[in-house]
């Protein structure tokens, strides 16, 4: 997967800064649905499809406050990356997830200007099968895979996320994560994205003081997340509601 992977660096600094989990998720219900439930008051998106495969860069919907109304938005998955992180790369995919709010790296946009909510129907984390190979296994509210949000920030940056694009400015985003509920840790033991399901999560995380707002990340309560697929690179489509 595109993106920095703490993993495979030995870099102090960039543990806790940098995570690497949730990489793949799908938005499959339809565009009303998505405005009626998040109480979309602006919407210059047009026609969105159905997504059910959304990967690092990939532009997808945030819900954020303009002119202290719900505006639903296009944004590429990945925020900017630490500068250190970025030392002798020419390009910066962006970070997907992020978990050390106290970093400053993070501390700047996370005030309620830069907070936004990430509509999806599922997630994948990769599971480590006998022989070593991984495979995705996809977590939802239930089997019909209900809409939820990700509690995530965004910003206006100008870099170079691909060599062939050159520099661009564009609007970007990432979400958070938190420690792994008993459905997600024995396939992902380390993370797992933070998770709002009602409208008072909502509207906590998009005008909430920051204090308040960070009380959210925490993990989702276990019996509300579910197994719902495994093994295929997009989540099958939801009926259409």
């Amino acid at each position: 997967m595109p993106g920095v992977k703490v993993e495979r660096s030995t870099h102090p600094r960039l543990r806790g800064i940098i995570a690497t989990m949730c990489n793949l998720y799908s938005l499959t219900r339809a565009q009303d649905a998505i405005r009626a439930l998040f109480r979309v008051v602006h919407d210059p998106t047009g026609n969105l499809p159905p997504m059910p495969g959304i990967f690092p860069d990939y532009p997808a919907p945030i819900v954020r406050l303009t002119n202290g109304e719900r505006e639903l938005a296009m944004a590429r998955w990945g925020m900017p990356s630490p500068q250190f992180a970025l030392k002798g790369k020419a390009t910066d995919p962006g970070v997907t997830n992020v978990r050390n709010v106290a970093s400053p790296h993070w501390r700047r946009w996370l005030g309620p200007a830069n907070r936004c909510i990430v509509p999806f129907t599922s997630f994948s984390e990769y599971e480590t099968g006998p022989d070593g190979k991984k495979v995705p296994v996809w977590f939802a509210l239930d089997e019909s895979r209900p809409l939820a949000a990700f509690a995530g920030i965004w910003t206006g940056w100008t870099s170079v996320r691909k060599a062939k694009e050159g520099e661009i400015t564009a609007d970007v985003f990432a979400f958070l994560t938190t420690d792994p509920n008993a459905i997600v840790a024995p396939i992902h033991p380390k993370a797992m994205p933070v998770i709002l399901t009602t409208e008072a999560e909502f509207d906590v995380w998009l005008r909430a003081p920051t204090n308040e707002a960070l009380t959210l990340q925490r993990p989702l309560t276990d019996g509300m997340l579910k197994i719902v697929a495994k093994g295929a690179r997009q989540d099958g489509m939801a009926e259409l509601i």
